[in-house]
């Protein structure tokens, strides 16, 4: 992966809304690979931060813990993402 891509993923694997199938039809990056891309990118702390919100129940990571009525991986107000590049009005 490019330097582009894994900013990308690491952007992505922030996001709350997010989940990791999300992640993977994108990327090809199963939970486990983005769990060691985002240990081997960020800092010790900022790790421990982000496992730390994805495992509390705030985070929406999983589509298994989402509540049903979310359909979408992006919010509605969203700009359009295509190629990883935000399209411009």
């Amino acid at each position: 992966m490019d330097e582009k891509d894994i900013d990308r993923v690491i952007e992505m694997a922030w996001e709350d809304r997010t989940p990791f199938e999300a992640i993977k039809a994108q990327f090809g990056l199963a939970e486990a690979n983005v769990i060691a891309l985002m240990r081997k990118e960020l800092k010790r702390s900022s790790f421990n931060l982000w496992r730390k919100r994805v495992n509390s129940g705030v985070s929406q990571k999983h589509l298994h813990k989402r509540n049903s009525d979310i359909d979408r991986f992006k919010c509605s107000l969203q700009k359009t993402i295509s190629m990883n590049k935000i399209s411009k009005r």
